[in-house]
């Protein structure tokens, strides 16, 4: 049978798509740039004819229909990450949280600690052989469909077609809802004085010949602002945006001296302007893979220089970072920085970096604090932790001891809160 002919075939409108699913079913939607937003808001529209449906997925950037209360009986989220759409529902206990480092979350889906009904993802149009690209979007998205027992998938022309082994051949896919829709994109950040400060500070700790993880928003894309003089760096990173684009068409990034995957940019999905996906679109340059292989810290390793350049919401005077919620609020995930913190530290010449504003809220709290609020998570520990920087300064907290730490900390706060946090720090940990 031809390539056309089964695509045929297989073909359904997105009405047919939402009526597949049967009360009781566990879905696992497809991620951030490539949630297939449609498919799930139509799903939502069948709210009086199902019970108990579950909504798994990390990053979605969608209505999320399914978190109204008035839809709870209906519909269940399980987040694997916090995002504005969904905070109040994880918060108020609409939807469950389930904590965990994003390089496990494909063996939840293939020990069947989540039971996956039906994938819905989206995809490039197949190729010659029948084989459709996940574009944006590996990460879990792939072994969420190898665990389905039914997988529909969304296909467009503007996902673009991205390098890399984990295409999915239409053969495995159920239905396809052909689609002309583009992908969602994130625009480029507004990067403020305190950013370019921040930006300016950690770009200092990268050396020629790094190899980089970075993330997405005003910081990372403020030190990507300022490698312009660095020569031969690499990528092997969770995700990429815009700003990883621009170093490469400049020439500094050019995967040159990557011990692992010479020549290439490694990566697990990505984000960003439709310029960018344009540009990612059959570039030979960048591989993709999925989350357990490119997030696993004995993967991340083997990079020499790996520099990981993540971000926090506070750091105590201990060193210990919380990224994923304020006090007990839950407001984002762990994400990949445990990952890639590790991968940095067991690699030969590799360091982290965590990087944030010293204040919150227009200047009226610090984000260094002498301890995390009562129920704050720790994101990253004490012991992990090389380089923390702010707009103030760098703190270099390996093998330092817990006054060594603690000073180096405050003399990264903002200057008005210095004296408080000294004063702090002895009431609490000297009595």
């Amino acid at each position: 049978m031809n390539i056309d002919k089964k695509f045929k075939e297989k073909c359904i409108n997105i009405e047919e798509a939402a009526k597949l699913i049967k009360s009781g079913d566990t879905i696992v939607s497809g991620h951030a740039c490539a949630s297939p937003e449609p498919v799930l808001d139509e799903i939502a529209k069948r709210a009086d004819e199902l019970s108990n449906v579950k909504i798994v997925h990390v990053l979605s950037f969608g209505k999320l229909e399914y978190c109204k209360p008035e839809l709870e009986k209906s519909f269940h989220h399980i987040s694997l990450f916090g995002t504005k759409n969904s905070r109040d529902a994880i918060n108020k206990g609409r939807s469950d949280f389930i904590s965990c480092f994003f390089n496990e979350v494909p063996e939840l889906f293939r020990d069947k600690s989540i039971p996956v009904d039906v994938a819905i993802i989206s995809v490039s149009l197949p190729d010659e052989d029948g084989n459709c690209s996940l574009g944006l979007s590996v990460d879990y998205t792939y072994e969420a469909a190898m665990s389905a027992k039914v997988v529909i998938a969304e296909v467009s022309p503007h996902m673009p077609r991205t390098m890399g082994s984990y295409s999915i051949n239409i053969d495995k896919i159920d239905h396809l809802i052909p689609s002309n829709r583009k992908m969602i994109e994130v625009s480029r950040p507004v990067i403020g004085d305190v950013e370019k400060k921040i930006g300016y500070n950690a770009a200092g700790l990268i050396k020629d010949e790094d190899c980089l993880q970075i993330g997405i928003g005003a910081i990372p894309e403020a030190v990507l602002s300022f490698l312009d003089d660095k020569k031969d760096l690499s990528i092997h990173s969770e995700m990429i945006s815009d700003g990883v684009m621009d170093l490469v068409e400049k020439g500094v990034i050019n995967s040159s001296k990557k011990t692992l995957h010479p020549s290439k940019i490694v990566l697990t999905f990505a984000m960003g302007t439709e310029k960018f996906y344009q540009w990612m679109d059959n570039n030979p340059m960048i591989e993709m893979y999925p989350v357990d292989y490119i997030n696993d810290p004995f993967i991340i390793a083997q990079n020499d220089n790996l520099v990981s350049i993540n971000s926090a919401i506070s750091v105590d005077l201990l060193g210990q970072v919380s990224a994923d919620s304020i006090g007990p609020y839950q407001y984002s995930g762990v994400g990949g920085q445990v990952d890639f913190v590790r991968g940095a530290k067991r690699s030969k010449g590799g360091r982290s970096i965590i990087a944030l504003p010293a204040t919150a809220a227009k200047g009226t709290c610090s984000r260094i604090v002498a301890a995390l609020d009562r129920g704050q998570s720790v994101t990253t520990s004490r012991n992990d932790v090389d380089y923390i920087v702010t707009e103030y300064g760098v703190a270099s907290l390996h093998g330092k001891t817990i006054k060594e730490r603690a000073r180096q900390l405050i003399n990264i706060a903002a200057p008005e809160y210095r004296e408080n946090l000294e004063k702090e720090f002895h009431e609490l940990y000297f009595k």
